[in-house]
């Protein structure tokens, strides 16, 4: 009995190649390589995004994730009826791939800070830039069968293995190539130069006699506009980063720079001369007011055995300038993640006119460590006194910071008689984060004291002082107290340890420790500050 064959299941006809049809399906699939290196770099580069200005890494790559491949799969659908004209209709999209890709950060930048439709516009670009991913693959197979017909599988196998193992260089030059040599916004951008060059050209190149002399012209008219486009965005990038990050701050920005790590800026007012840092837009010290922080996180600690004391965190040296204000401390380690905020805090008078110049006391030992990581591997002496003054747990990198297996090591480099001092949040504003943080504390094995002042530039702002004793330690200030504190005193701690009803431990229920398996804490920060 013959076979029956769909009249309409015909294989594509052969075309016209200026090579042998051998090394013109190599040029294809290294085509179908590179732009699938550029579709991955495009998705990692929201993900990113969103983790710098929004900080839940994990919601963000969800939601990219998610649409992009839910937007693949319409892509390859709705291309199903350009296979036609497979070959201009690869070029056309590999040029918008080109011009969205490579815009895309700074779109969503924009969007962020003048229009406030960041999440909006992410899953508006995830999803355009996965329908585009998602045409690819069928006018690639078309395009591949042209060349030289074959089994759809072997076809198939050819396609998927050259477009995987792109993702894969793609998600690795990204890390360690593209961000940092060109950072961000040039990285997106080179990436859709090279896609827009790679997939108008593989046309231009191998399939001219397919197209026509208008469409070719129309082709090489595109690229050209499409890369000058992008060059000329590329050349004032910097300009339009400082104008859209300085939308996002009161004052202006006096020191900005991206590092491996975080955001770094600076920001210095024209009035009253309060210069404030954040790192990827979290306050982390106003100059008016952070003595007031500074001066309660560290003295009441102080009230003990100081000889060794250890910062984790603080890259500032402000709670170093603090600790150094006692003669009897031999020794002080900083362990901070960031070596450019040390650096910074060391050589930039916007830092040295308020740390006195802490960290170039002779005592001090500055690491450029995670705090986690060096207490779990770095060999330790026991230390009197350890301050953890840590950003506050909005994103994963920093929620394990403030997990039980944390405090759980910080207590193995403490001596018996050794203090912690832990910043914690507002238990005005987060109230479930701050007492959830001092859950974590005690079931580390520690017991606590909390208390709270107020902090102008921050509200009213939480700590708890531990130690190794049932009984938890006092508040007080040590007897050998500097002179010229400007707030901390002993009446002024007295009151701390007063909670209000509607903001007390009791006001929260049953709130439950964070840990490394399942950090509370972020669910804890993600409902808080709302309608403030």
């Amino acid at each position: 009995m013959s076979q029956q064959t769909d009249p309409g299941d015909t294989l594509p006809r052969p075309i016209t190649l200026p090579l042998k049809p051998g090394p013109a399906r190599f040029f294809v699939l290294l085509a179908v390589f590179i732009c699938a290196s550029c579709g991955m770099v495009y998705e990692l580069a929201l993900v990113a995004l969103g983790s710098y200005l929004l900080g839940d890494t994990i919601v963000q790559a969800s939601i990219v994730l998610a649409v992009m491949v839910f937007a693949m799969g319409i892509g390859s659908l709705a291309t199903k009826r350009l296979t036609k004209f497979a070959a201009v209709a690869f070029a056309l999209i590999e040029a918008a791939l080109g011009i969205i890709g490579g815009l895309s950060v700074i779109l969503l930048y924009l969007a962020f800070a003048f229009a406030d439709v960041y999440t909006i516009a992410m899953v508006v670009l995830a999803f355009v830039i996965g329908a585009l991913i998602g045409a690819e693959i069928p006018l690639l197979m078309e395009l591949v069968q042209r060349i030289r017909a074959q089994k759809a599988s072997s076809a198939v196998a050819d396609l998927f293995a050259a477009d995987y193992v792109g993702g894969l260089v793609g998600g690795l030059a990204f890390p360690f190539i593209l961000l940092p040599v060109f950072g961000l916004t040039r990285g997106a951008l080179a990436v859709g130069i090279t896609n827009t060059v790679v997939g108008i050209l593989i046309v231009l190149w191998l399939f001219r006699a397919e197209i026509g002399t208008r469409a070719q012209v129309i082709l090489a008219g595109l690229l050209v506009i499409i890369v000058g486009g992008l060059t000329v965005v590329w050349v004032y990038t910097d300009d339009i980063e400082m104008t859209t990050r300085q939308r996002l701050y009161r004052d202006p920005i006096v020191y900005s720079q991206r590092t491996d790590y975080q955001e770094i800026v600076l920001t210095e007012s024209q009035k009253t001369g309060d210069t404030r840092l954040f790192l990827n837009g979290d306050l982390q010290f106003a100059s008016a007011d952070e003595y007031r922080y500074h001066e309660s996180l560290v003295h009441p600690l102080m009230d003990g055995p100081k000889k060794n004391v250890l910062v984790l965190g603080g890259g500032d040296g402000l709670a170093v300038r603090e600790i150094l204000k006692y003669p009897d401390v031999e020794s002080v380690t900083l362990v901070d993640l960031d070596p450019r905020v040390v650096e910074l805090a060391k050589n930039s008078e916007h830092f040295t006119d308020f740390n006195k110049d802490s960290l170039d006391d002779p005592r001090v030992t500055t690491i450029a460590a995670d705090a986690f990581t060096w207490l779990r591997e770095a060999k330790h002496t026991a230390y009197d006194a350890v301050i953890a003054d840590l950003p506050d747990p909005d994103d994963v990198a920093t929620s394990k910071l403030y997990s039980i297996e944390f405090y759980g090591l910080i207590k193995q480099v403490m001596s018996p008689e050794a203090r912690l001092v832990v910043q914690a949040g507002s238990p005005y504003f987060a109230p479930e984060a701050y007492w959830g943080i001092g859950e974590a504390v005690a079931e580390a094995g520690l017991s606590t004291t909390p208390y709270h002042v107020d902090v102008p530039s921050f509200g009213d702002w939480g700590y708890f002082l531990a130690d190794l004793d049932a009984q938890g330690p006092d508040l007080t200030m040590p007897a050998d107290a500097p002179e010229g504190l400007r707030f901390a005193t002993a009446e002024v701690l007295a009151a701390s340890t007063a909670f209000p009803p509607d903001r007390d431990r009791a006001s929260v229920g049953d709130v439950k420790a964070s840990t490394l398996l399942h950090p509370r804490v972020l669910e804890q920060e993600r409902g808080a500050w709302v309608g403030y």
